[in-house]
């Protein structure tokens, strides 16, 4: 009897995994539908995962690798996209964030960095002027002045204002904060709960496109 249930025991860790994975998503608990869906950009037959987050956000430092590694698995048909939460009319953060965008390489480089300075080691505070921002950048071998010119370039101020509006269209409730195609916004009790709710949203939008 102790070796039937044992073996009982062991079958259950086994499946543990696939029966969460099939747990059925429950709208108001896993997810809220989007009452206005639109995604961030055009779908052109691929899933959208938007994520909004921001530099100064504990949270979203915490959530970041376990986002990084899940990101960087996602198959061909999913368009992952990190979008920086705009509040009020400007963020420092949120124009290095389109800064360094415009810089090759320097994104891939500096996005772990910039959450490790505002969030570990203190090296950037959360209210960081463009020049405190600038210099930061400058180690990942950008010229300080022109990356604060290219902070303040009012080219920027559209993306910061699309960012904005995505962020009242879908509700935003706070940092991080995941939504996929426009329609879903992630709730979830965990970071890893996120992931698995975003993977079957993920697999509930590619069916509706055969």
């Amino acid at each position: 009897m102790i070796k039937r249930l044992a073996t009982f025991a062991l079958l259950a860790a086994l499946l543990s995994p696939a029966l969460a994975f099939a747990q059925a998503l429950t709208p108001g608990v896993d997810y809220v539908e989007v009452s206005e869906p639109q995604p961030l950009d055009p779908l052109n037959g691929k899933i959208e995962v938007v994520e909004v987050f921001g530099y100064w956000c504990h949270y979203c430092a915490e959530f970041q690798p376990l986002v990084g590694a899940w990101k960087a698995k996602l198959p061909a048909d999913v368009r992952f996209t990190y979008l920086p939460a705009v509040y009020g009319g400007d963020d420092p953060y949120a124009r290095a964030f389109y800064a360094a965008q415009g810089v090759k390489g320097l994104f891939a480089r500096s996005h772990d960095a910039v959450f490790r300075a505002v969030n570990t080691s203190r090296d950037l505070p959360r209210n960081a002027s463009v020049e405190e921002l600038a210099g930061f950048y400058a180690q990942y071998g950008v010229d300080a002045a022109k990356f604060a010119q290219a902070m303040r370039d009012p080219k920027l101020d559209p993306k910061l204002a699309r960012a904005r509006d995505f962020a009242v269209k879908v509700e935003l409730p706070g940092t991080p904060t995941m939504i996929v195609n426009g329609k879903y916004r992630i709730l979830g009790n965990s970071y890893k709960d996120m992931l698995r709710i975003a993977d079957q949203l993920i697999a509930k939008e590619r069916k509706a496109l055969r």
